[in-house]
C-alpha cells in the first residue's frame, strides 16, 4: 500500500466515521421512535457490558473454564451477593476485586 493510499483510507474511514455517528445530530427535530423502541433502547447499555464481561468470566484461552477453581468466578458471586444486598456499584467493584485478588495471591488460583 503506498502512503496516498494510507492517506486516502484513513480520510474515508474518518469521513465515514463522522457521518454515522452524526446522523442522530443532524435533523432540525427530534427523531420520532416507538415506545417499544425507546424502551428497548434503555438495556442496551447493560446488554453491551454482560457482552463484553460474560465471556471474561467463564472462558480461559478462547476455551470455556473446566475447573470451579476459577477466583473469576467467586469474584462475580460475591460482587452479585454484594450488589443484591447493598445496591452499590463501587462496593461491588471493591467486594469482587477483593474476593479475586484474595484468591489468586492467597491460594494461588
Amino acid at each position: 500500500m503506498t502512503t496516498w493510499q494510507a492517506v486516502l483510507t484513513i480520510l474515508g474511514l474518518g469521513v465515514i466515521t463522522v457521518l454515522t455517528r452524526a446522523f442522530f445530530f443532524l435533523p432540525q427535530r427530534e427523531l420520532p421512535l416507538p415506545g417499544w423502541l425507546r424502551e428497548g433502547l434503555r438495556y442496551a447499555p447493560l446488554a453491551a457490558l454482560a457482552a463484553v464481561v460474560a465471556p471474561e468470566v467463564v472462558m480461559t484461552g478462547g476455551e470455556l473454564i473446566t475447573t470451579w477453581r476459577d477466583a473469576r468466578l467467586f469474584a462475580v458471586a460475591a460482587a452479585t451477593a454484594y450488589f443484591f444486598w447493598r445496591r452499590g456499584i463501587l462496593g461491588t467493584i471493591v467486594t469482587g476485586t477483593a474476593v479475586m485478588l484474595a484468591l489468586r495471591l492467597g491460594l494461588g488460583w
